[in-house]
């Protein structure tokens, strides 16, 4: 008896290290607030110079829709074709063979299947990823206005979002829907046209298209039930804002830019930067 006590002790204290570090993944803790600097970082800050008019239209955070589109040099330098990855292409499927993306969107994508797959959610299929100008212009054209967007001013031009399907049933109501909904966030990505967002996006409801972001950036989103162009327009409202995600803090802050210009950011702390494509620079610290 005390051997089986002693048994279902731990499975208990193993459960509960479980639901621990579940409740800690998803504890989201936002503060905004106005900073007067530029940046609006602490005294300990350092200056890099870089050029800005170029950082404006690179990046993460990029914003493309019908009224912001993809520069050339917008497009993530590390794109892959999928198949030639098959370290990366472990528990889901490729609708063809010529599926490209970037490579660390598509291992950000690898980790969150595998996450999906500890909960038995397994049949994961990309439909769509990265498509040059020349390829979304032939999409339009065959497609037209109705189905498709012109070359340029797609996020499939990007490198950054792709299709994701389900092998079982449509996305909307299959598994794999669901569970994207609810934990892609975890993962840095985002349902980019989500319902009843379509004043904002300019998109209908499409329940299949996610777009890497990043952390903190998916969580905030998240949270707050926001789509792109609503965070770009807070974080250029608010110029900083701070979040606690899994016990990690982050600190955001918006710089409009205007020319090329210095820029300061803290000496400590892992720094990433990203255009938003419109005129302003995203800085992003992980303490």
């Amino acid at each position: 008896m005390k051997k089986w006590g002693l048994v279902i002790l731990v499975i208990l204290l193993g459960y509960a290290v479980y639901e621990y570090r579940h409740e800690l993944q998803q504890d989201i803790r936002i503060v905004m607030g106005e900073q007067s600097d530029q940046g609006g970082f602490a005294e300990h800050s350092k200056t890099i110079k870089i050029v800005l008019e170029d950082q404006v239209h690179q990046g993460d955070l990029l914003l493309v829709n019908k009224e912001y589109p993809v520069h050339p040099g917008s497009v993530k330098a590390d794109i892959i074709d999928l198949m030639e990855h098959q370290d990366i292409v472990q528990g889901y499927g490729l609708l063809d063979n010529g599926i490209r993306l970037s490579k660390q969107v598509a291992e950000k994508f690898q980790q969150m299947v595998e996450a999906a797959a500890q909960d038995g959610v397994t049949h994961f299929m990309i439909s769509s990823g990265y498509r040059s100008f020349e390829e979304q212009e032939l999409l339009y054209k065959e497609k037209g206005a109705a189905y498709a967007l012109p070359a340029g001013y797609s996020e499939h031009n990007l490198g950054l979002s792709m299709d994701i399907g389900s092998t079982l049933k449509a996305m909307n109501e299959a598994p794999e829907g669901k569970w994207l909904q609810k934990n892609a966030w975890k993962y840095g990505f985002i349902l980019r046209y989500p319902k009843d967002k379509m004043q904002y996006t300019g998109i209908e409801y499409e329940p299949w298209h996610f777009r890497y972001v990043g952390l903190p950036h998916s969580g905030i989103m998240y949270e707050q039930e926001l789509v792109l162009e609503q965070y770009i327009d807070l974080l250029q409202e608010q110029r900083s804002l701070s979040a606690t995600i899994g016990g990690e803090r982050y600190n955001v802050s918006y710089v409009a830019v205007s020319g090329n210009a210095p820029l300061k950011v803290p000496e400590t702390g892992e720094v990433v930067l990203s255009g938003d494509n419109r005129g302003g620079i995203i800085v992003t610290v992980k303490e």
